[in-house]
């Protein structure tokens, strides 16, 4: 009897970590995100109390990127959905959509960086210039890496390797790309206030 039990022992499976990796990986890239950000929002809010801070108003360009970046949200939620549902045509048409959304999203940044210098506002210069374009350049840079993500996941879904029963690609691509979108809305909302 104790060698049946000594023998169940060691047979046992070992526990398994309860969290996936690579989903563990990116949440500790958008924790580290999170603090670069809230270091330069906090940076921002302390060089604009010293004074000689130049007030301007934000190009609307940035207002209708911000609703083509929402939108690309949605697209994005829809390739998740398909991909649950191994709706492969419509996975692939989605992850498309967002895919064009969010290169659209830099055009539109870049076209309101050339709206600021238009306005003499400048990367170097006045402080709130240079914070300005170092929140929307950091976010940009960011935007560029959601894309390669998504090109990864495009290149997936048309191989047929993203499923019902594989959706850890897409489930880390939805969520980097709807923080990417929740990142931009706090940083709208911020430059709006504290401008």
């Amino acid at each position: 009897m104790e060698n049946v039990q000594q023998y169940k022992l060691e047979k046992e499976p070992q526990e398994t970590l309860a969290m996936d990796p690579k989903k563990f990986i990116l949440w500790l890239f958008l924790v580290s995100i999170i603090m670069l950000f809230a270091s330069q929002s906090s940076a921002y809010l302390v060089r604009r109390a010293e004074g000689n801070w130049l007030e301007f108003e934000m190009p609307k360009i940035f207002w209708y990127s911000s609703a083509v970046l929402l939108i690309s949200s949605m697209a994005m939620q829809w390739a998740y959905f398909s991909a649950k549902k191994d709706q492969f045509n419509q996975l692939k048409i989605a992850i498309s959509i967002t895919f064009v959304l969010g290169l659209a999203f830099l055009w539109m940044q870049f076209e309101g960086w050339k709206q600021l210098v238009a306005m003499n506002v400048y990367f170097v210069g006045n402080p709130s210039g240079s914070f300005f374009y170092v929140f929307t350049g950091l976010h940009g840079f960011h935007i560029i890496t959601g894309l390669i993500v998504l090109l990864f996941a495009l290149i997936a879904a048309f191989r047929l390797n993203v499923h019902a029963k594989n959706l850890r690609r897409i489930q880390i691509c939805a969520t980097y790309w709807h923080f990417l979108d929740i990142l931009w809305l706090y940083l709208f909302v911020f430059l709006l206030t504290f401008n």
